[in-house]
């Protein structure tokens, strides 16, 4: 279905130009600064609290810099020498905080920077007064350990802020490798958890994996939500039909594209459109009641912006 485009004359396109550093502006004003700083600080604190309650005093090093500063902080103690974690985290970041400058600006590095400090002032602030929640549930230390520390750091993410650690390390060092961030990441904090097991335990580390991987699942949910809408490609020579349809019987908008298929060199008409889960069962029936012979393929996505979805805007 052919959508119809909206005309843009010079004079307003170039006035949109010229407002758009002052609507920048407006969205990094004080009173969102101070929202994403004390998201910032609410993250760490519950991040904090997770590692003090389960994860370190139950010898945890569930990867990461304060997985490496559990352990160092464990092998101290043995020798009845503290060491504390967050003042180790301190020192561990102090050599990345240049590379952070250079790569993400001012505002990525201004917001890293808090998140760097606060997180280790949380850590050792909260330490004394937080009680070890561990008991005798090792897996059930390491399952709360992980979901703490997962909603706390994707607090931190989603504003666009870090805590520092492996992850700055892994960006620095893949720019000079053939592996991506995502890669070295991962080679970090096995090696932290593996390094463990013959401090502490095997089933110790094997807890620490199972709660890393927690941790990792629960920061993609707070970082892009806990809803994931679908996108919907339907393919069919009815696409008319199809689109009216989702038009005003499913009350979606939708887009029109063109494809050839490469076996018979035809062009056909191809439906997008965005939806949310619970309307893609309507949509499938939608579709199979026009055209039987159709072909639809639906992906998750993250996120959607825009008219029926959420409102577009800088975290």
């Amino acid at each position: 279905m052919e959508q119809e485009k909206p005309q843009v004359s010079e004079t307003s396109s170039s006035q949109t130009k010229l407002d758009a550093p002052s609507s920048i502006n407006e969205l990094l004003s004080t009173p969102r600064l101070f929202l994403d700083y004390l998201s910032i600080a609410i993250g760490c604190l519950i991040a904090a609290a997770g590692l003090n309650l389960f994860l370190i005093p139950g010898e945890l090093a569930a990867g990461g810099a304060s997985g490496l500063a559990t352990i160092i902080y464990h092998v101290g103690l043995s020798k009845d020498i503290i060491i504390p974690v967050g003042f180790q985290t301190i020192v561990m970041n102090a050599l990345l905080m240049i590379p952070v400058f250079k790569s993400g600006g001012l505002r990525y590095a201004s917001r890293s920077i808090f998140g760097i400090i606060m997180f280790a002032l949380m850590i050792d602030i909260t330490a004394p007064f937080l009680p070890s929640l561990v008991g005798n549930d090792l897996l059930l230390a390491g399952i709360w350990g992980g979901i703490l520390t997962g909603v706390g750091l994707g607090l931190v993410f989603r504003v666009g802020a870090n805590t520092g650690g492996t992850d700055i390390l892994a960006q620095i060092i893949a720019k000079k490798s053939s592996l991506s961030v995502g890669t070295w990441l991962a080679i970090f904090d096995i090696m932290i958890v593996a390094a463990s097991a013959p401090l502490f335990s095997v089933r110790t580390a094997l807890v620490a994996a199972i709660s890393m991987m927690i941790t990792t699942f629960i920061i993609d949910k707070v970082v892009d939500g806990p809803q994931t809408e679908r996108a919907a490609w339907i393919i069919s020579n009815k696409a008319d039909e199809i689109s009216h349809a989702v038009l005003y019987d499913l009350g979606r908008g939708c887009t029109q594209l063109t494809g050839k298929g490469m076996w018979t060199g035809e062009k056909r008409p191809i439906v997008f459109v965005v939806l949310s889960k619970k309307e893609v069962g309507l949509l499938k029936a939608i579709t199979a009641a026009i055209d039987p012979e159709a072909i639809m393929i639906i992906s998750e996505i993250n996120e959607a912006f825009g008219e029926g979805f959420k409102e577009m805007g800088v975290r």
